[in-house]
């Protein structure tokens, strides 16, 4: 997230919402703009995390969205819980994927396959790099083109979980996403004063219920 100088904190003030809730487990719908965790700075305290601790005291941070990215975003309601999530998460058995609107037409699928590393004298960017990267993988399937915008919607599956993956993967590929103020080379040109990315699927199997839980979250751009 670009915490620089010229950087104001205003996080929409929305109230929660609450799109699942079991006994161990709550996911809720982001809206962009809102940090997932606490910041270092006072002012960058108001997040997704501090507003689920209001209402549930106990609950665990079990993955992250960035910033400017909305949708679904899970919290564990107990230490076991957040333990059992964890484990689904390293062993990648949760199917996510998110819709983003790119520049221009891609093709109708395929895969983006390269390493990721954070881009240090420029953080929090991340880039490209083929010896210090992490094995990064995304696949991507086209939805619709938009001839009169030249934007193309596409589904986006991570299937590794690096840093800003889905934003720099589009851009290596020649398809930034809209309102990207990182990655995008004209963010301000896109109608919306939001970067085009939401995280809009959620499947599992709950790790300590052991039922199926699938989650959608409608997609507002």
């Amino acid at each position: 997230m670009p915490l620089n100088d010229n950087f104001i904190y205003t996080p929409p003030q929305d109230p929660l919402d609450i799109v699942y809730e079991d006994e161990d487990l709550l996911v809720i719908n982001k809206p962009a703009g809102l940090l997932s965790v606490m910041g270092r700075l006072p002012e960058h305290q108001d997040s997704a995390y501090l507003r689920v601790l209001d209402q549930y005291p106990a609950a665990k941070v079990t993955h992250r969205l960035d910033m400017a990215t909305s949708g679904l975003l899970m919290f564990a309601k107990h230490r076991e819980a957040e333990v059992a999530v964890s484990k689904m998460f390293q062993a990648r058995t949760v199917k996510k994927y998110y819709v983003a609107l790119v520049q221009g037409q891609i093709q109708s699928e395929g895969s983006v396959e390269v390493p990721l590393i954070t881009d240090w004298e420029n953080r929090p960017r991340q880039i490209v790099h083929f010896e210090l990267g992490k094995q990064a993988k995304t696949l991507f399937q086209c939805m619709a083109y938009d001839a009169e915008t030249d934007q193309s919607r596409v589904r986006l599956e991570p299937v590794t979980g690096r840093s800003h993956q889905l934003r720099v993967h589009m851009m290596h590929i020649g398809h930034p996403i809209m309102g990207d103020k990182l990655y995008h080379p004209e963010p301000t040109k896109f109608h919306l004063k939001r970067m085009a990315l939401h995280a809009a699927y959620l499947a599992f199997q709950h790790p300590l219920k052991l039922n199926e839980v699938e989650i959608h979250s409608e997609v507002r751009f």
